[in-house]
């Protein structure tokens, strides 16, 4: 019998529908982008364009008030792809990141 998969993640990860915007170094900003889910460690999205394992990215994501237990806020992260996945039906690539770098962006920032 086998035994169950043990979770090897060792932050609790949040599925989010939240607005993204991914920058990869020396190419245009990426605004075609659905998020899959984020934890303190990392990220997982959809994107349309073609990115190489190990790029070096930047962010920026909204965390909604269910998530910070206040308000909103916006944070500004750098991070480096892990994993880039073909097989979505819609032609999307699955990108996993993990989180090397982030900042809360200040409330005059957070309004738009």
């Amino acid at each position: 019998m086998a035994e169950p998969q043990q979770e090897k993640r060792a932050a609790r990860r949040f599925a989010l529908r939240v607005p993204l915007t991914v920058v990869q170094e020396g190419a245009p900003t990426q605004n075609d982008v659905e998020m899959r889910d984020v934890s303190a460690r990392g990220i997982c999205f959809y994107l349309q364009a073609a990115i190489s394992q190990g790029s070096q990215i930047g962010f920026t994501l909204t965390l909604p008030p269910e998530i910070t237990l206040t308000e909103s806020i916006k944070v500004q992260c750098k991070g480096r792809v892990v994993r880039v996945e073909d097989g979505r039906t819609d032609g999307k690539v699955t990108v996993a990141a993990v989180i090397e770098e982030f900042e809360f962006l200040p409330e005059a920032q957070n309004a738009g």
